[in-house]
């Protein structure tokens, strides 16, 4: 048992580091908002879809892993949201298919939308591709209205065993003020992040870019920081669910989320890291009006890290991550919803491929430079 607890919340981990750093990716959705009311002419809208088209199929990947993570590690939970909740997994998934078919397709003659039409694909998946995702990610804590009928796993017809409890298919979750202020934020986050990015990137020629850019970058930052404390404050004094590791029985707990900061420390280490590093990357680039690729990496580095913690916090220490709505005792824990012992250990032998595969991810990145289309 211990074997088995140590692997669930291994693969945990590293499910919740992959979503920390789709979150770090999605600046290229957040770059995307820029096409427009701060790119101006088809020279500029160029540039930025030159210089993001260049990593949009890492974040992508990204997302794709990250789902193929979930559906291996924890195949209950991937089950219940995303077959449960699937209008709202439907609608990102749309959003970021139109993504795909815009990078390659909006430059090629004759095309059957138009550039404007491309354009304005890219910028849906911008703006409510990063919502949609945040919004999704809130419902870890939550959770979502469906019940679970395990003994139907013997139904040959049809071996259902979670069931959601009305029509919307999740798209309620969009009503939860605590999930849009998530899908807030991660669409902030986005967009600060894009627009660091194709200020580092844009051409000194681009004065007008430039100016209009910095303003917007500025608001933003601003505005993200202050929303994630906000955010950050919600969850560590919103009640939480705890399930007994004896009987399996779940519990309220008022502050879980608080408690499982103070209770676990190193979650805690890891945000506390993230917000310094954080804040000093956008504080230095506003104060100094500098835009570099370092401070950039550092503030990325920082919102990986404090997306991790606030992730890992919301299954460790018997934590029912998307808690039932509807029928509190059917929420879902790391015990009760992963995969078998056998699965998980050959998942994690296979997991020791990650660093070459990560080395891989970043070669292609060095190698895949920022070049403006001409």
């Amino acid at each position: 048992m211990e074997t088995l607890h140590f692997l669930q919340q291994y693969w945990w981990a590293v499910v919740s580091l992959l979503g920390a750093l789709l979150v770090f990716l999605m600046f290229v959705q957040g770059g995307q908002t820029l096409l427009f009311g701060i790119a101006k002419d088809e020279d500029e809208k160029r540039f930025i879809i030159s210089t993001l088209g260049h990593k949009w199929e890492i974040t992508y990947t990204t997302l794709v892993t990250f789902g193929g993570a979930a559906f291996a590690s924890f195949p209950l939970f991937y089950s219940t949201s995303f077959g449960g909740a699937y209008w709202l997994w439907l609608l990102i998934l749309f959003l970021f298919v139109l993504q795909a078919v815009s990078y390659e397709f909006r430059d090629k003659q004759g095309n059957l939308f138009g550039k404007k039409s491309y354009d304005t694909f890219l910028f849906l998946n911008g703006l409510l591709g990063t919502l949609l995702i945040g919004v999704a990610v809130g419902t870890l804590y939550t959770g979502g209205a469906y019940y679970m009928n395990k003994a139907n796993i013997t139904n040959v017809i049809a071996p259902t065993v979670s069931y959601w409890a009305n029509g919307w298919r999740g798209i309620e979750c969009l009503a939860n003020p605590v999930n849009l202020l998530l899908g807030v934020v991660v669409l902030l986050a986005a967009r600060t992040m894009g627009l660091y990015y194709t200020l580092c990137n844009a051409p000194a020629t681009f004065t007008g870019f430039i100016g209009r850019a910095k303003k917007h970058f500025t608001f933003s930052a601003v505005a993200f920081v202050l929303l994630f404390v906000v955010f950050l404050a919600v969850l560590l004094l919103m009640k939480g669910y705890e399930a007994n590791p004896a009987n399996g029985m779940i519990i309220e707990v008022p502050y879980k989320y608080f408690n499982n900061f103070i209770t676990l420390v190193w979650p805690l280490v890891l945000l506390l890291a993230g917000v310094v590093l954080v804040l000093y990357g956008l504080g230095y680039t506003i104060i100094k009006g500098k835009f570099t690729m370092p401070a950039f990496y550092i503030t990325g580095g920082g919102i990986t890290l404090a997306v991790w913690a606030i992730l890992i916090c919301a299954a460790f220490n018997n934590t029912a991550y998307f808690p039932s709505t509807v029928s509190l005792q059917d929420s879902l824990t790391l015990a009760n919803s992963s995969s078998s012992q056998f699965t998980l250990t050959a998942m994690a032998i296979a997991s020791l491929m990650v660093p070459f595969v990560v080395a891989y991810i970043a070669y292609c990145w060095k190698k895949l430079g920022n070049t403006v289309s001409k």
